[in-house]
């Protein structure tokens, strides 16, 4: 019955212990025949765990142990061939230099030939909007961002990006009255101009 425990006698706990190191199928079918009982191999197996009768076996190859098929080839099979990758095929998910995406933000992704710090490789990608800025204008400078002048994020054009410090962007960004990318087209200029002034005033009387 589910949940009751199993009883075993002296004799079978020692035979189990001594022929703890075979297969637990191999084990089980012996003690089976050798007591006339009808044990699961996990019961057995349960109790060899919480006896730390252990097999000796860790499931990894030892160093220095060779494959059974090592310096043989794999038998010819027409079924498999035809399956097989031909030289010069790419998966079809397999992305090029130049390849576009968006992120999750709403932003631009392209692949450019530039190392991927994360993993080594020769291509990443980076947000294209800035890539392109800076081919024409150089690194944004330390403390500043990006901001899209006309509110469409997949406008990678650099004429469509200004370098403005973040401290501006947290007013354009914010919960106060200046909401720069709601607010029309025709207003964004001054709403711009109005979030530069007053981090400029709050600068000044801060020295």
């Amino acid at each position: 019955m589910k949940g009751r425990a199993i009883k075993y006698n002296e004799a079978e706990l020692a035979f189990i212990k001594a022929n703890s190191t075979l297969p637990r199928a191999q084990m089980t079918e012996r003690f089976n025949e050798r007591f006339g009982r009808k044990v699961k191999q996990s019961n057995l197996h349960a109790l060899c765990k919480r006896n730390r009768w252990l097999t000796g076996r860790t499931g990894c190859f030892a160093s220095g142990n060779e494959p059974m098929n090592k310096g043989k080839k794999m038998p010819y099979n027409a079924n498999s061939a035809a399956n097989h990758f031909k030289p010069g095929h790419l998966p079809h998910n397999t992305k090029n230099l130049g390849h576009e995406r968006l992120c999750k933000d709403g932003y631009v992704l392209v692949s450019v030939a530039q190392r991927n710090p994360h993993t080594g490789y020769n291509r990443c990608h980076v947000h294209k909007h800035r890539w392109l800025w800076e081919q024409q204008n150089g690194k944004v400078p330390d403390g500043y961002c990006l901001k899209c002048l006309d509110g469409d994020k997949t406008n990678t054009d650099p004429s469509n990006w200004q370098a403005i410090p973040r401290a501006v962007n947290a007013r354009l960004n914010g919960r106060g009255k200046l909401q720069y990318d709601e607010a029309p087209a025709q207003l964004k200029p001054t709403i711009l101009a109005t979030a530069k002034l007053e981090q400029a005033i709050s600068e000044a009387r801060s020295r």
